[in-house]
This record gives C-alpha cells, sequence and structure tokens, in this order.
C-alpha cells in the first residue's frame, strides 16, 4: 500500500509498503457463493442466480463479480487486510485490485498489470461511485517505487530504479504513526473537487504546487538526495492542507509540529487527510525522539518496510 502518494492527478509519486490485502478463492459445488470480510465483520451470501444488490454489505465484492462475469459454479471467498478502513493506507484500492486478480486467476483471464488496475478503478470509483482517485490501485498492481503519470485516458507507470541502500537510508530515517483518528475520505476529497470546480485560485495554485515538487521530490531521490527529499515533504504538507480545510485538524497540526519541534524535516498525512496514519521524515538519528514524543501524544508508531512487489496470485492443489 501507498504511504506517500503526491497527487491525484497528472503526477504521482508512490512507493508501497510491506501492509497487504489477502483473499482466498475456494471453488465449490453447487451455486451458493459465501463471502467473509474479517475486516468489517461481515458473512454474506447468496446463490449465482441472486440478483446482486448494493446495500452496503460488501458491495466491493459484488461489484467485482458482476464486472468480470458470473462464475459457472458458486465458491467460498475470504477477505482481510493488514490496513483498517479509512487509514490513509489505500486499503479498499488494494482489496479491489485482490478481488480482480483473483477473479482473474480463477477464470483465467489475460489481464494486463494495466487492465487489472484500470479494471478495479472503474469498479471502485465509477461503478459504485466511491471518491477518490486512481493512483491507489496502481501502486497495489505494480508495486515498488514508481512515477506514475496521468495523461487524457492514458496512464504510464514508470517503475524508479532506487539502490538497495538509499531504500533501506529512507526506510530507516521515515517514521510511520497512527494518530488514532479515523477519517471519511469520500467528505475530503468531494470538497477538494468542489473548490477547484468552482475555480478557487489557491486551491488552483496548490495543485499545480503539488505537481511541481512531486517533480522535484522525484530527481532528488533518484540523485540519493534524501534530506531534500524530505524538507520536500514539508513544502507538499503545506500545499495540500491549502486544497481543503477537512485535510488537516487542530489535533493534527499538534502533533505535525510537536514532531517537527524535535527534529523531524518533513512529513504528511498518508491518503486524502483528516486522519490515519502521518509519514514523517527523521534525519540524523532523531526517528526515535520523534517516536517517543508523538506516543506521549496517543499515537502509535507502525514498523514498515518497503515492498516491490505488487499484485500476486498464486494457485495451490
Amino acid at each position: 500500500m501507498p504511504p506517500f502518494p503526491q497527487q491525484e492527478g497528472g503526477v504521482v509519486l508512490s512507493a508501497t509498503i510491506g501492509r497487504y490485502a489477502y483473499g482466498t478463492l475456494q471453488p465449490r459445488s453447487g451455486d451458493q457463493i459465501r463471502i467473509e470480510s474479517l475486516d468489517f465483520g461481515e458473512t454474506i451470501s447468496f446463490s449465482l442466480s441472486d440478483r446482486l444488490v448494493y446495500n452496503g454489505k460488501l458491495d466491493l465484492v459484488k461489484a467485482a463479480i458482476l464486472h468480470l462475469g458470473r462464475p459457472a459454479t458458486g465458491f467460498d471467498l475470504f477477505l482481510h487486510s493488514d490496513a483498517p478502513p479509512g487509514s490513509g493506507l489505500g486499503a479498499s484500492s488494494a482489496v479491489i485490485v485482490t478481488l480482480v486478480g483473483l477473479l482473474k486467476e480463477w477464470k483465467s483471464l489475460p489481464l494486463t498489470d494495466y487492465e487489472i488496475a484500470d479494471m478495479a478503478y472503474r469498479i471502485e470509483r465509477r461503478e459504485l461511485g466511491i471518491e477518490g482517485g486512481l493512483q491507489d490501485h496502481y501502486a497495489a498492481t505494480f508495486g515498488g517505487f514508481n512515477y506514475i503519470e496521468f495523461t487524457g485516458d492514458a496512464v504510464i507507470v514508470n517503475p524508479l530504479r532506487i539502490p538497495a541502500e538509499v531504500q533501506n537510508e529512507l526506510q530507516y530515517n521515515l517514521l510511520l504513526v497512527f494518530t488514532g483518528r479515523i477519517r471519511l475520505s469520500a467528505r475530503i476529497i468531494e470538497d477538494q473537487v468542489a473548490r477547484v470546480e468552482a475555480g478557487e485560485s489557491d486551491s488552483i495554485e496548490a495543485l499545480r504546487e503539488i505537481k511541481r515538487l512531486t517533480v522535484e521530490m522525484k530527481a532528488h531521490l533518484l540523485r540519493k538526495e534524501l534530506d531534500a527529499f524530505g524538507a520536500l515533504l514539508h513544502d507538499e504538507w503545506l500545499q495540500k492542507k491549502r486544497m481543503s480545510s477537512r485535510i488537516s485538524t487542530p489535533d493534527l497540526d499538534a502533533i505535525y509540529d510537536a514532531a517537527r519541534a524535535v527534529g523531524a524535516t518533513g512529513g504528511k498525512i498518508t491518503g486524502a487527510g483528516g486522519g490515519g496514519y502521518m509519514l514523517l521524515y527523521c534525519p540524523g538519528g532523531v526517528k526515535h525522539k520523534v517516536a517517543r514524543k508523538l506516543v506521549g501524544m496517543g499515537c502509535s508508531v507502525a514498523d514498515f518496510g518497503f515492498e516491490p512487489v505488487g499484485l500476486q496470485t498464486w494457485r495451490v492443489g
């Protein structure tokens, strides 16, 4: 799942970390389909001939089944994720990518990674109308460090060749903390979109600045200039907050300011904002000081490692 996507459109700099969405599909005789989600604590069952209705109960699964075509036989499907809904780590997008991958594998469909990511996006955003961007679906499908370009109807995923020692140093200097606040990203995104569509100059200028900063951050990353990269995280966060008053809160600002006061040079809330996880760049061995300070404010530290591989499916037996 992506810890630092930089923009909802245009260009995105992302990296995936070891937070996974899991799915197991077990074919069964008969026409019954049983779906269990550990994250939501829900189980639903229906037959192949039943009309599927979107009613808030595991609608992602229903939409994926309808989009890829009803199967010939029933099956049991079990889903769970390492990241809770509303965390800002792209959990829902990773789950829908997992669903598309499972059904593609079972039905032996010749889909490319681009087609899987696009299908996952269309199911979540267009079929179900869940607000959000495209980057999480492509990040979860492809995995690794990527510079993703969105140009009209085309999406281009450019893998970045980041040496192992640079990834290790970056991971050592980054601190991921859970703020203890869960947010509804749809409302935040709706507010951002409304401001841009209304032509608010502050929001439009912030979008331009975020795109410029994304290009700069990619360059610093490729040139192994990690401290400069971390400092730009701060600039990007300031620009992001210009997009909507809902992106941050007084509590989140207090956490961020406290982290900066003890040595963090930059950071941001992951995802749409409003809560979830905060990513901070802590150079010069100050990471433990920042962590101690934020734990004292009610946050919890989340260990993570970069994950170079995206969607994987396999068969057993």
